[in-house]
């Protein structure tokens, strides 16, 4: 007896075996991808939401190639017609590690409750983890009141479109095409989302498909919800740092006019490339940029003309791209001025900024001018945001000039005018807002640069400031910051590392704590009030 009951405990420990393996088995085989990698085959797709700024597991970016230059006789991005290297032109590679796990969809309008939030220009978009969810490129459906499907030339013509998800004028051919003093307008409002916000449909008129597209004079006016003026898309299916498949505008002299929600004056996506030179951009509609991008990114590359913005979540620049402006007019009467979202950059030189942010947006807790910050929406990879102004002025009417939150950002400015006419008078603050997922860090590097009021960098925040080549500061560095909304945000000061070389100076205006300071203290002006490091007063101030 047992004898049989060994035999038959033998006999349910060898059934138990092959049951486990053959679970094994199964189990690899339903997830083994096509390429025996062993990894499921990911296909691009794209939110759903009311669509813009949001954060993607994506492939890692390669470097795009050059965009083609101008035509001869145009001016350039660079000093030689062509965008230039780093934060205006090449898109730069995605620093090791910045990837991360996906984020959860965000709250508002972008999607169920996450711990993304709804970007300030109100689109969000519903990207859920792992990749966008939603319409992709592929699923759009397109449709042109005049579509070009070959190269060719015309000159003055009218392009109008009155019906839902219609463009006005459809370009869609790899060869070049040359319009001279068109007349485009478009009606028709769109619910189409994340169509009209990515991939282009109902723009008044879009370029896709590898076009080479040169506009010169004329006007482009939509008056639609989702009708942006002029749309250039990549083609790249939304990815995130992917390359695009060349589709690029070069559009000067003309006058484009939107009036409608989510109707950006010209709008690059997919990896699009855009020129704009010496145009005059009107937008008053909420989520409405004037210079605005999305999801996929790209490059674009401005120089002069004025772009004017009055809509709520409006900016005059929206930024998930490359974006490179010089000798522009940028002005934004309710909304930020300008706001970079996550791994992305905006290079201003000599170029004239006033914002008038006197309406929060979204999840945004702050008023400012400046504000650079990562939704975890989707729209924009996770990294350090750069924005670099050299020359020109910021004139901020309402709220901090510069805003740091849920992101690592790097500001460097020299020979900037900065006029701060907000009573309050904060220069920065970096510190928690209405996203969450990421840190608050950012960088300030002034060279030749005069600056004033206070900073502001809350406890679970950190700072560098360098001041050098004779800048100055006159101001404070705290931690106390309450909200637009009115909600105290932090008690205590962060992180902060300040630098001072041999040729700049620090005048105190108020008590100030820092965690680390390099200079000499004779470069310091007390003005009665105490620099603290670490806690102890530091000696040898004048």
């Amino acid at each position: 007896m047992k004898t049989m009951k060994k035999i038959l405990a033998l006999l349910l420990a060898a059934l138990l075996a092959v049951g486990l393996c053959a679970c094994g088995t199964g189990g690899a085989g339903q997830t083994e991808a096509a390429d025996g990698s062993g990894n499921a085959a990911q296909a691009p797709v794209s939110s759903s939401g009311q669509g813009s700024e949001t954060e993607e597991d994506v492939p890692e970016s390669t470097d795009a190639e050059t965009p083609g230059d101008p035509p001869d006789g145009a001016p350039g991005g660079g000093p030689d017609g062509a965008p230039p290297d780093g934060e205006g032109g090449t898109p730069p590679e995605r620093p090791d590690g910045e990837d991360g796990t996906p984020p959860e969809p965000p709250d508002g309008e972008g999607g169920p409750g996450g711990e993304g939030g709804t970007p300030p220009d109100g689109n969000g978009g519903t990207g859920g983890p792992g990749g966008n969810a939603g319409v992709g490129s592929s699923d759009a459906e397109y449709a042109g009141a005049l579509e070009i499907t070959s190269g060719g030339t015309q000159s003055g013509g009218t392009y109008s479109s009155t019906s839902s998800d219609e463009n006005a004028l459809l370009i869609s051919t790899s060869e070049e095409v040359t319009i001279t003093d068109p007349t485009v307008t478009k009606t028709g409002d769109s619910d189409g989302g994340d169509s009209c916000s990515f991939y282009g449909v109902n723009a008044g008129v879009l370029a896709k498909d590898g076009a080479k597209v040169t506009i010169t004079g004329g006007t482009v006016t939509t008056d639609a919800d989702g009708a942006n003026g002029v749309f250039c898309y990549g083609g790249n299916g939304g990815w995130n740092g992917a390359e695009g498949d060349g589709t690029t505008v070069i559009i000067r002299d003309t006058k484009i006019t939107t009036t409608g929600d989510g109707s950006g004056g010209i709008m690059t996506t997919g990896g699009g490339v855009t020129y704009a030179y010496d145009l005059e951009v009107e937008t008053s509609g909420r989520s409405s940029a004037a210079i605005r991008t999305d999801r996929g990114g790209g490059t674009v590359v401005v120089e002069g003309g004025t772009y004017t913005t009055g809509g709520l979540g409006s900016p005059a620049i929206y930024c998930t791209a490359e974006i490179t402006v010089s000798g522009a007019v940028l002005v934004s009467n309710l909304s930020e001025g300008i706001c970079i979202e996550g791994l992305n950059s905006v290079t201003l030189t000599d170029c004239d900024l006033t914002a008038n942010n006197t309406k929060r947006n979204g999840n945004a807790q702050f008023l400012d001018t400046i504000m650079i910050y990562q939704s975890m929406s989707g729209d924009a990879d996770s990294g350090t945001s750069r924005f670099t102004m050299t020359g020109g002025s910021i004139t901020s009417l309402s709220g901090h000039v510069f805003h740091v939150t849920n992101t690592s950002a790097v500001i460097t400015l020299e020979g900037v005018k900065i006029v701060n006419e907000d009573a309050e008078n904060v220069l920065l603050s970096v510190c928690g807002d209405g996203w969450t997922g990421g840190g608050n860090t950012a960088v300030l590097n002034a060279s030749a640069q005069e600056l004033s009021g206070a900073i502001l960098v809350g406890s679970d925040s950190s700072l560098t400031l360098n001041l050098t080549s004779g800048s100055s500061f006159t101001g404070y560095v705290d931690g106390y910051i309450v909200s637009a909304a009115g909600d105290t945000v932090s008690t205590e000061t962060g992180t902060v590392s300040v630098t001072l070389d041999e040729n700049s100076t620090w005048t105190l205006t108020g008590d100030s704590y820092v965690t680390e300071f390099n200079g000499d203290p004779a470069n310091v002006i007390s003005s009665g009030y105490t620099l603290y490091v670490n806690g102890t007063a530091l000696t040898g101030t004048n």
